[in-house]
């Protein structure tokens, strides 16, 4: 049982998290296995939260640079296992996944000697690539969010369209260059690639903050409940695509 509990939490390093995480993970553990108990008549699974099919997507990427493979489920309890060379980036994907309620799993191996550019792009563009087949054809969902997230002194406020096409508009002044060994400069690359793979148009502005993590970690929480938001069906659709066009799609 305790190994069981290890493995779910989002912990790079294999050390034991922190006891607020451990507490986190242990209501996570008991509540995750029924999110898809159910099955379609077909056999598909079928999500217990939503009621309609499973949105779980892996998607893998392979280079001579790098080796990822994120698997996510929209549906999930805020499951994450985040197995890379990127600490902090660790902790990011656990923001996401926490504060979207998306499982998320992501492994991977880059040749961060280098430096962690090639790894965080590549994390980026999986999960952004798993976020969209996820979300199949994007009937029903809000396909709108936003959200101000604080953290301390920092507050950062992001608004993003699942809308098909790429855009990103990033603000942030960020004061520190790295935080640890993490190169600041890889939070709007994160969210270009991202953005390029999954097809939102990501909006990013920091209202306040002088601490460059909180900054950070603000940042990536007020996007999880953005996206959480924009990915939640909307009852009053019906099904239908939230578009005057008729498609959500890059295709």
């Amino acid at each position: 049982m305790l190994a069981a509990q290890q493995n779910l939490r989002c912990n790079a390093s294999g050390r034991v998290s922190s006891s607020r995480n451990a507490r986190r993970v242990l209501l996570v553990a008991a509540t995750a296995a029924p999110a898809q108990a159910a099955h379609a008549a077909n056999g598909a699974p079928v999500s217990s939260y939503t009621g309609k099919p499973a949105r779980v997507a892996t998607v893998k990427r392979k280079t001579k640079e790098t080796e990822v493979e994120v698997t996510i489920n929209l549906d999930g309890t805020g499951v994450c296992v985040a197995e890379t060379p990127v600490g902090f980036l660790n902790h990011m994907l656990d923001q996401i996944s926490s504060h979207g309620l998306f499982d998320l799993t992501v492994k991977a191996t880059g040749d961060t000697w280098i430096d962690d550019h090639h790894t965080v792009e590549d994390i980026a563009l999986a999960l952004g690539g798993a976020m969209s087949q996820a979300l199949g054809d994007r009937k029903g969902i809000h396909r709108f969010g936003e959200f101000s997230a604080p953290l301390d002194e920092a507050l950062t406020h992001v608004v993003l369209d699942l809308s098909g096409r790429p855009h990103l508009s990033c603000d942030l002044n960020i004061p520190a260059q790295r935080i640890g060994t993490f190169d600041t400069e890889l939070v709007e690359h994160f969210f270009m690639s991202f953005s390029n793979t999954s097809g939102t148009t990501l909006h990013i502005r920091q209202l306040a903050g002088k601490n460059s993590h909180h900054i950070v970690e603000a940042t990536f929480k007020a996007f999880a409940r953005a996206l959480r938001k924009a990915c939640e069906y909307d009852e009053r659709r019906a099904g239908q695509i939230a578009s005057s066009k008729g498609v959500l799609t890059q295709k």
